[in-house]
């Protein structure tokens, strides 16, 4: 029996205080161990947005352990897909590396009715993304 490496996706916006942390913990729940996720942001912000942590909970997913941190060489080398969501320019560009580019709106500012649909979108594209990851490895 061979064994095979687990896919490697980077989440990576500016902050990593928002969109970039909801997509790891749905990448965390729904991969059940299958997948490793990297979250990371170009400027990386103080702390998560609160209204973030909070429409996460209502989904079961606490993410209140995680902090917003800097993008690392390692990181984006080491994945296997990198999905940027609002960095444009700042994201560096790894050659070889899958891309997918998700126009999300930002959360911050935003009311917790105005964060579900943000953080509804993401669920249906982590799930998609892992069904398709997943499929490729069995």
């Amino acid at each position: 029996m061979t064994s095979r490496k687990k896919p490697e996706i980077l989440f990576l916006c500016v902050h990593n205080a928002g969109r970039s942390q909801m997509a790891a913990g749905f990448a965390r729940s729904l991969g059940d161990g299958r997948v490793v996720i990297h979250s990371a942001g170009t400027a990386p912000g103080e702390q998560l947005n609160p209204s973030v942590v909070e429409v996460m909970h209502e989904k079961s997913i606490d993410i209140t352990s995680q902090f917003p941190q800097a993008l690392t060489e390692e990181m984006g080398l080491g994945s296997d897909v990198i999905i940027t969501m609002g960095c444009g320019d700042t994201c560096p560009v790894y050659p070889g590396k899958r891309y997918l580019d998700w126009e999300i709106a930002d959360p911050e500012g935003k009311s917790l009715d105005e964060v579900r649909p943000i953080r509804d979108d993401i669920e249906r594209r982590v799930a998609a993304l892992l069904d398709e990851l997943l499929d490729q490895t069995n």
